[in-house]
């Protein structure tokens, strides 16, 4: 392991070809790098190196790059505990030839490495699992292995899979109309959709997911949770419920997916008023406990204490790495059986691809959606978990490789990052595959 300091769009890539880096934020990798720049450094920090929340700066590019790895220090968190089980440990088979597999992106004439994809990428921090094992670990900027770093909605992945998990066990049911358990969302956009629509975000909402347009639906929910500095005299934020209960319908459900963070919340307010236990205490006692993580995780919150279930989890990387290998493990992990088998084929198997066709993704033909999870349905099975700036976790089960990466890519949708990602991936894959070691 090694330390180096160094159009519209949807918060997973627009359906058009990548943005190009605009000039004010032309600093590459190493440029940018937080500790060089030196942001928050000193005590107190100076003034022309100092990060607040309430002027915005916090999510502006290159601040965002310390921003996504201390999460805690600008906004109010829940936690979630390990609990007192001994770590699972990852054994280590660290490999020197993975740096040097050459890939070529996606629009390229020319190959690159799969070292510098990592930095065309803006990567934080990436594990590579093969066969359970470490073969690749880095960290780059702020991050170090012991330290938190934003998910952004690799988050909806985890609170999918509770979703999946209690639908397994026959908590909850996908046919079920969503006011079944929130009655007060009966005269919003959700009125009429079923769970399965929610969580498969098959739903006909009048909500746009447009980072870069500040009147967006995403832009007043971010207000709204207190997620995003709000207007000067705009009184306090309202909550994520209040906001989720003012959505208007638009369309028809079930017809086809658009991806919309609401959902996610959504589902989570279900998950808590089926279970009458709060998500940050069932991540706790449902996955993190049970996968023998080494730290405790925590999770954003509005200014009433709900989780931001959306985007707001934030672990260190090992721990997102072993979320990956129990999922790739049919839902079994450090002797347990963390998630029922069925669960997780319900997630691998994917959803309908002619209804994700419809969202019109030009990078992610033949894809499809389930449970939160986006899914490649190529011959390898892929899925991932994916978050905006360039979380992920990557499930290749043919391959038997699990990557976990956090980023901080000045553009926020996953269109700016694919063309290096996912032939990365590929490129990944096939070398493990052709060279187990």
């Amino acid at each position: 392991m090694t330390h180096a300091s160094s159009s519209p769009n949807s918060a997973q890539g627009d359906p058009a070809l990548p943005d190009t880096l605009p000039a004010p934020h032309a600093l590459d990798a190493d440029a940018s790098c937080p500790i060089r720049m030196g942001w928050m450094q000193g005590s107190p920090p100076s003034a022309d190196r100092m990060i607040r929340f309430d002027s915005g700066e916090s999510r502006q590019f290159p601040q965002l790059r310390w921003t996504f790895s201390h999460t805690r220090q600008l906004h109010a968190t829940l936690n979630i505990s390990r609990g007192d089980a001994p770590v699972a440990p990852l054994p280590r088979a660290m490999r020197v030839d993975l740096d040097d597999i050459r890939l070529t992106p996606m629009g390229a004439a020319r190959p690159i490495t799969f070292a510098q994809s990592l930095k065309a990428n803006y990567t934080d921090g990436i594990v590579v699992l093969h066969r359970g094992r470490i073969v690749f670990e880095r960290y780059f900027g702020a991050l170090s292995e012991d330290r938190p770093h934003i998910a952004f909605s690799v988050t909806k992945s985890f609170i999918g899979t509770l979703g999946a998990l209690l639908v397994a066990e026959g908590v909850l049911d996908e046919t079920r109309p969503v006011i079944h358990w929130i009655p007060e969302l009966k005269a919003s956009g959700f009125g009429s959709a079923s769970l399965g629509e929610v969580m498969d975000m098959t739903t006909g909402l009048d909500f746009n997911e447009v980072y870069t347009d500040p009147k967006s639906g995403i832009a007043a929910y971010a207000r709204a949770g207190g997620l995003a500095p709000r207007a000067e005299g705009s009184g306090p934020a309202e909550g994520l419920y209040a906001f989720l209960q003012t959505v208007g319908a638009a369309g028809r459900h079930g017809e086809g997916f658009t991806y919309r963070s609401i959902n996610t919340d959504v589902l989570a307010w279900v998950i808590q008023r089926a279970t009458q236990s709060r998500i940050e205490a069932l991540l706790s006692q449902r996955l993190w406990s049970g996968l023998g993580v080494e730290r405790d995780a925590h999770i954003t919150c509005d200014a009433l204490g709900m989780p931001f279930a959306a985007g707001g989890l934030c672990t260190t990387l090992r721990d997102l790495a072993r979320m990956g290998e129990m999922m790739r493990c049919e839902g079994a992990f450090n002797g347990k059986q963390l998630v029922p088998a069925s669960a997780v084929a319900a997630i691998q198997a994917g959803g309908d691809p002619a209804k994700f066709a419809k969202a019109g993704y030009a990078l992610l033909p033949g894809w499809s959606y389930r449970h939160q999870w986006w899914n490649s349905q190529n011959a390898h099975g892929m899925y991932m978990a994916r978050g905006i700036h360039g979380q992920a976790i990557v499930v290749n089960p043919a391959a038997e490789m699990v990557v976990a990466r956090y980023a901080s890519h000045p553009m926020a949708a996953n269109a700016n990052l694919d063309p290096h990602s996912l032939p990365a991936w590929d490129a990944l894959a096939r070398h493990l595959v052709a060279n187990p070691g």
